[in-house]
């Protein structure tokens, strides 16, 4: 297989399951199997790419943020948003400080997708006729920084899965806990892919083949355009719909990959 439609296929499903709560590195980790493995640094570009691309899907909280900010309620949300993202941050660095590395493996990941699949189902389950509210608190700024340590420490917990499910269980709508979550997501990603892009350029391994920009430009392009077009159906989607059936196809690929690992 050509390089170029490898990457092309990588840039694909990095963009679909960054943001939707399905984990993408246990999807890449699947792909890994039957494509050529690529170096950390073109995941880390690849994953940038799907983090940008959904900056313009939120218009409104942008113009806030710029023409609003004097707003109370702006600056509130404003503050969550840097609040969690410092929680996580100091959580990251300490976890980098303390040499912790994701593990790579398929099992872990396997549970990780499985439990978080029961999880959606059972929650969902639960929220039938509860009344929830629109509101982001602390308590959830708090519990979302949280779940972002989780889910950096169990690989296929899923980052996006992980804080919605948090939410959703501290009583916030769908459509909020989607919205708060790609918000956090985009400067906890992009800082965390930053550090580690400046790490493997500052200190490249011994003897690592040296990068093909041309690839990791494309692999860059592919996994944002699918990126937006991924994020903008599932803002829809969430407004009218429950988040089972990404609960139902967690605990089917959760069996596919415990069934790599039986016949491997």
């Amino acid at each position: 297989m050509p390089t170029w439609i490898a990457i092309v296929i990588l840039g694909i499903i990095e963009g679909i399951t960054e943001f939707l709560p399905i984990s993408s590195t246990a999807h890449l980790l699947i792909a890994e199997h039957w494509l050529p493995r690529q170096s950390d640094l073109f995941n880390i570009v690849i994953q940038s790419g799907a983090v940008i691309a959904v900056l313009p899907l939120f218009p409104q909280r942008l113009r806030q943020f710029v023409f609003q900010w004097r707003d109370r309620a702006t600056q509130d949300y404003a503050f969550k948003i840097a609040a969690t993202f410092v929680l996580t941050a100091v959580g990251g660095l300490l976890l980098d400080k303390l040499g912790f590395e994701l593990p790579e493996t398929l099992g872990p990941v396997a549970w990780a997708i499985l439990i978080g699949g029961l999880a959606f189902v059972a929650i969902e389950m639960g929220l039938r006729d509860r009344r929830v509210d629109d509101s982001v608190t602390w308590t959830i700024a708090i519990a979302v920084g949280l779940g972002q340590l989780v889910a950096a420490i169990f690989p296929g917990a899923s980052r996006s899965g992980t804080t919605i499910l948090a939410m959703l269980l501290l009583g916030l709508s769908r459509p909020a806990a989607t919205e708060f979550s790609f918000l956090v997501g985009i400067p906890t990603m992009l800082a965390a892919g930053g550090w580690k892009i400046f790490k493997a350029l500052r200190h490249p391994l011994p003897g690592a083949p040296s990068e093909d920009w041309g690839l990791l430009l494309l692999g860059f392009i592919v996994s944002a355009v699918v990126s937006f077009a991924a994020v903008k159906w599932l803002l829809t989607y969430v407004r009218t719909h429950t988040f089972t059936i990404f609960g139902w196809y967690r605990i089917g690929l959760g069996a596919v990959l415990f069934g790599m690992l039986f016949f491997a």
